[in-house]
């Protein structure tokens, strides 16, 4: 996720068409590195957030208000002093740089018209927002630099402002045929590295996606491209810089699993993937907001189900060694016929064994072939045949009570697997109670006291396929159950992934006397696509009318049997399929 000159420039269209001609009404700082403008424009009344964060420099108009400290800091209020009531006259973005001037007229003290710059850097921990007076004389900033920090550039109140050129890249804007390959044909490295370190405001991803867009592999050392391949890059590079150009944007966002992963200003075809899928927003301001806001939701799960998830990879790397060891010795169980024969043919041939012999040679019964018995020779033939059964017995009795434990324990390992398939798919907060209340319920959490039960707000996705039918998707075995027993009718369709942990999907049928083709298909995606099989190409999946389906007595939740079932072999690519938020 870079906040690159691409996605400045998209900001800084969008607040051209938004902003310009507007008064700044109100300014707060409500972080030590953040401010809020609320500005009103002949398009209406907007907030715009400026934040230097060095892990998260960003810009976007916000839709919700911050809390602000009661006394403001002295960069705030020095704004306040200048610029509040001011006009926006212009926002520019020199180049492709990450640097966005905010242009603002103004009446001083006497009442003349003056003009200030308000200049954001989105530059990572050297991101900064200085504010200048129409000489570039710096006024202050939201940090001040001095040479002791940096030798390049002092940002403190007096100082003259400038752009640091650190690395001498080039504006892509403003590339011609000649300079882009001579450009990248002086470096020995990979093209797409080549491309992003040569331009400024191209992040690795964009890149990236200009050498796929030309067919070409990113990866590929510079000097292994030919004159002809360099030619073509060139020409979706142009194409490129056109649109930013002429305003062409396309916010858009990328998610695997429902998370959020990437986002461009413009379409990213190297993210056409049947795992990912994207959403378009109307405007960048939208995006970043929801794919920050998206962000941080799935950074807080993580860390809610970190315990949870300790847990449960505890107990199944537990079961998992058991299980192992049981395997084991089911295998050593397998010689237990072996023993009962054996004391079958010494009790019938046993009168021909000599005393002292440690093997007897009989004809075995069972196959009419030549049988070797070894003995004991300080056994008689009588007790030997009684040793032999005496281990028949004991391998016996182990094979019958490991058929039963190790049963119970493969069940426990899918069980487990299962919860951890619901922790990949909890998209919230909320969708870790019922996650939580069946671990409770299983014995792994022990409830506290008097805790009551948490309120379950968390419902099943909801999917709606090309055909208009109405698909659900558990997100957890609880709910799977729910789904399935108590939300599903009898003809409903029932879809799951075959053999492994994932989720119940039923498609509805309303009244309708069957499915359509296309609507089994993008149930059966769904299925795939919510289950562990998910990176694999292509997933098995089981569908039948859910009233075949049942659930035997004591079984852990989400599990069910069925028989005579439909299968059909799919990808999980969901992106096509409409979801219901």
């Amino acid at each position: 996720m870079a906040f690159d000159g691409i996605t400045i420039a998209n900001m800084v269209y969008e607040l051209n068409t938004l902003l310009s001609q507007g008064r700044i009404s109100k300014i707060a700082q409500p972080e030590k590195d953040e401010l809020l403008l609320t500005i009103k424009s002949p398009q209406g009344s907007f907030r715009l957030l400026l934040s230097a964060d060095p892990s998260l420099p960003i810009l976007y108009l916000a839709g919700e208000n911050k809390q602000s400290p009661m006394t403001a800091p002295n960069f705030c209020m020095l704004l306040r002093k200048h610029i509040q009531n001011g006009r926006i006259l212009s926002i520019t973005q020199p180049g492709l740089e990450r640097i966005i001037r905010i242009e603002v007229e103004h009446l001083d003290e006497m009442g003349d018209l003056k003009r200030k710059y308000l200049i954001a850097e989105f530059m990572g921990k050297h991101s900064n927002l200085i504010f200048v007076d129409e000489n570039d004389v710096i006024l202050d900033a939201i940090k001040h630099i001095s040479s002791s920090v940096s030798s390049v550039r002092e940002v403190l109140p007096g100082r003259q402002y400038f752009m640091v050129q650190g690395d001498d890249k080039r504006n892509p804007l403003q590339e011609n045929l000649e300079d882009f390959i001579g450009s990248l044909s002086t470096k020995a490295m990979p093209l797409y590295k080549a491309i992003y370190q040569s331009y400024m405001g191209i992040s690795p991803v964009f890149a990236q996606e200009l050498c796929h867009l030309a067919d070409l592999d990113g990866d590929t050392s510079v000097q292994a491209c030919d004159k002809a391949a360099l030619e073509k890059l060139f020409h979706i590079f142009k194409t490129q810089m056109n649109a930013i150009q002429k305003g062409a944007f396309h916010p858009t966002a990328y998610y695997e699993m429902g998370k959020p992963i990437e986002y461009a200003a413009l379409p990213l075809s190297i993210f056409h993937t049947r795992q990912i899928t994207k959403r378009e927003f109307p405007t960048m301001s939208s995006l970043l907001e929801a794919f920050y806001a998206e962000k941080n939701a799935i950074t807080r799960i993580r860390q809610r189900s970190s315990d949870l998830r300790r847990i449960v990879q505890t107990a199944l790397e537990r079961n998992v060694k058991k299980y192992d060891l049981q395997c084991k010795q089911m295998k050593d169980t397998e010689k237990r016929e072996t023993y009962r024969i054996y004391g079958e043919l010494l009790n019938t041939y046993g009168y021909s064994a000599k005393p002292g012999d440690k093997s007897i040679q009989v004809i075995n019964y069972y196959t009419n072939e030549p049988l070797t018995i070894p003995l004991d020779e300080t056994l008689s033939a009588t007790e030997n045949a009684k040793k032999y059964f005496d281990k028949y017995q004991k391998y016996k009795r182990t094979y019958e009570a490991l058929s039963t434990l190790t049963e119970e324990v493969k069940n426990e390992i899918v069980h487990l697997e299962s919860i951890l398939t619901s922790l990949d798919i909890a998209l919230r907060e909320e969708d870790l109670v019922q996650i939580k209340e069946e671990l409770v319920q299983s014995g792994y959490i022990r409830r506290k006291g008097n805790a009551k039960k948490e309120r379950v707000t968390s419902k099943p996705f909801h999917y709606i396929s090309s055909d208009g039918f109405h698909m659900y998707v558990g997100k957890n075995n609880l709910q799977n159950d729910e789904l399935t027993f108590k939300f599903a009718t009898g003809n409903d369709w029932w879809f799951h992934a075959k053999g492994m942990p994932g989720s119940h999907v039923v498609v509805k049928l309303d009244g309708a006397a069957q499915l359509p083709d296309r609507t089994f298909e993008e149930a059966g995606r769904l299925a795939a696509y919510y289950s562990k099989g998910r990176e694999q190409e292509k997933v098995e999946i089981d569908y039948i009318q859910k009233k075949h389906v049942k659930k035997p007595a004591g079984a852990k939740p989400g599990f069910v049997i069925y028989y005579t079932n439909y299968s059909l072999v799919i990808d999980s690519d969901i992106s096509g399929i409409r979801e219901v938020k």
